[in-house]
C-alpha cells in the first residue's frame, strides 16, 4: 500500500511538472504575440513580421483543407496512441509517413492549393527565382561566394545568399530531372520533409528506445512544424540531417561501415545546405553517447570531409561563404530587427512549431538524460542546438521554419509524458496547429 501511494504521488509530481512546463510555454507564446501589439507603430514594423514572433500575417480564413485537417487530427488524437503500440514496426512505419503526408498536406491547402502550395515556391527571393539562370553548374560553384552580398548587379537573392550552395543545387538538379516549377519543387519538399518523422524513429528504434519511438510518432505526425515542412525548403534539409543521425545511430548499433559513411556524408550535405547545421554536431554526439561507442566517427568523419573536399574542388570554400553571409545579414533588415525582441521571440516561434506537448515533456526529459536515455540524450541535444544558434544572433525570426533540423529532435521528447494525459496534450497540439494554420498566413 506504501509503495502504491508512493507511485500515485510520483506521478501526480510528474503531472504538475508537464501542466506548469505547458503553462510557462504558452505564457511565453501569448506574450509575444501580444507585446508586439502594444508597442510603438514604428517598433512593430522594424520586427518585419506581421504575426511576431511567426513570420506571416494576421488572416483569419478557412480553405479546401481545413474539413481533412479537423478530421484526421481528430483520428489522431482518439486512436493514434493506441495504434501506435499495437502496430507492427514496419507497418507503423509506413502509416505514420502516409499521416503525416496528410496532415502536412491538408495545412498547406487551408491557405488554397496555389497560394499554400504550387506557388509558394515560385516568390522572388526563393531557389526557384534562380534556377533558370544556372546554366553550368561548375561556374555556379566557382562564382557562388562572390554573389554573396547585396547590391549588386549579380546578387544572389535572399534565400540562395543565405545558404551554401548545396540549396540552390538541389533545386537545379529537381529541374534537370524534369521535375522542375513550383509544383514539382513543392512536392519534393513535402514528401522528403515528411521523411524526418520516419528518421527520427528509425533513430530511436536503433539506440533500443523503440518503445519511446512508438511513444512520440502520434506527436511527430501531428507536429505544428508541418506547416512549414509544406511548403519550405528547410522541410528538406531537416530530412538530410534526420536520417544523417538515423544512420549514424544504425552504425553504432550494428557496426556496419557503410552506414556511418553514409550518415557523415549527409552530415556534410547538411553543412552546405545550411550554414547553422553545422550544429547537428550535438545530435551526433548524442547517438555516439547513447551507443556507448565511437566505431562509427571514423568512417563518419570521412563521408563528410568527401562532400567538403568535393565542393572545394569545385570551386566553393565553406568559410568564405559564411563570413560573407554574415555580412549579408547585415545588410538586410536584421540589422533593424531588435535583438532584444527576438531573442525570445526567436523561442516562443520555436514553441508554436514543436508545440506546448512538446515543452511539457521537458521535465520527463531532463530527469532522464543524465541516465543516457537516448530519446533524452537527442532531446537535449536538439535543445542545445536551438540556444546555441539563438545566442548567435544569426537568426532573428523566421526560427519556426530555419530550425526545422533541431524542432524534429525536440518533439521526441513527447515520448515522455504521462501516459493519462497523451490524449490531451495531442489534443494541444492539434487546437493550436489548427489556430495557427486558420489565423495567420504564413510566408513559408
Amino acid at each position: 500500500m506504501h509503495d502504491l501511494t508512493e507511485a500515485a504521488r510520483g506521478h501526480a509530481v510528474r503531472l504538475r511538472g508537464d501542466v506548469l512546463a505547458g503553462g510557462a510555454a504558452c505564457a511565453l507564446v501569448a506574450a509575444a504575440f501580444i507585446i508586439p501589439r502594444i508597442f510603438s507603430e514604428q517598433w512593430r514594423r522594424s520586427l518585419y513580421a506581421g504575426a511576431a514572433p511567426i513570420f506571416g500575417v494576421w488572416l483569419p480564413h478557412v480553405g479546401w483543407g481545413t474539413v481533412p485537417a479537423i478530421l484526421l487530427a481528430g483520428a489522431i488524437v482518439t486512436s493514434g496512441p493506441a495504434v501506435a503500440a499495437r502496430l507492427s514496426w514496419r507497418r507503423l512505419l509506413g502509416a505514420s509517413y502516409a499521416a503525416s503526408v496528410c496532415w502536412a498536406l491538408s495545412l498547406a491547402l487551408i491557405d488554397g492549393w496555389q497560394r499554400g502550395f504550387t506557388e509558394r515556391l515560385m516568390d522572388r527571393n526563393e531557389y526557384l527565382y534562380e534556377v533558370p539562370g544556372v546554366t553550368d553548374l561548375a561556374a555556379m560553384l566557382r562564382g557562388f561566394s562572390g554573389r554573396i552580398l547585396d547590391f549588386q548587379p549579380d546578387s544572389w537573392t535572399t534565400h540562395v545568399s543565405g545558404h551554401p550552395p548545396g540549396a540552390l543545387l538541389f533545386f537545379v538538379l529537381l529541374e534537370r530531372a524534369g521535375l522542375g516549377g513550383g509544383t514539382s519543387a513543392a512536392w519534393a519538399c513535402l514528401l522528403i520533409g515528411c521523411s524526418a518523422v520516419i528518421a527520427v524513429a528509425v533513430a530511436l528504434d536503433a539506440l533500443g528506445a523503440r518503445a519511446r519511438a512508438r511513444a512520440t510518432l502520434p506527436f511527430l505526425v501531428l507536429a505544428p512544424a508541418a506547416l512549414w515542412i509544406a511548403v519550405s525548403a528547410d522541410a528538406v534539409f531537416a530530412a538530410a540531417t534526420a536520417w544523417a543521425v538515423a544512420l549514424l545511430a544504425v552504425a553504432a548499433r550494428s557496426g556496419r561501415v557503410a552506414a556511418a559513411v553514409g550518415a557523415g556524408v549527409l552530415f556534410g550535405l547538411g553543412a552546405y545546405l545550411s550554414y547553422g547545421l553545422v550544429l547537428m554536431a550535438f545530435p551526433a554526439a548524442a547517438v555516439l553517447i547513447a551507443g556507448r561507442t565511437v566505431r562509427p566517427l571514423l568512417p563518419a568523419l570521412g563521408g563528410a570531409l568527401g562532400v567538403a573536399l568535393a565542393f572545394t574542388a569545385a570551386g566553393f570554400w565553406w568559410l568564405d561563404g559564411y563570413h560573407s553571409v554574415v555580412q549579408r545579414y547585415y545588410q538586410g533588415i536584421a540589422a533593424e530587427r531588435p535583438f532584444g525582441y527576438w531573442w525570445w521571440g526567436n523561442l516562443a516561434a520555436t514553441v508554436c512549431a514543436v508545440g506546448l506537448a512538446t515543452v511539457a515533456a521537458m521535465p520527463g526529459v531532463l530527469a532522464r538524460w543524465r541516465s543516457r536515455d537516448p530519446a533524452a540524450l537527442l532531446v537535449v541535444a536538439g535543445l542545445c542546438a536551438v540556444l546555441l544558434a539563438d545566442a548567435s544572433g544569426l537568426s532573428k525570426a523566421e526560427t519556426e521554419r530555419i530550425w526545422l533540423p533541431f524542432d524534429v529532435w525536440l518533439l521526441a521528447g513527447t515520448a515522455f509524458l504521462p501516459g493519462p494525459s497523451v490524449r490531451i496534450w495531442l489534443t494541444v497540439q492539434a487546437v493550436g496547429t489548427l489556430l495557427l494554420v486558420h489565423l495567420i498566413l504564413t510566408n513559408w
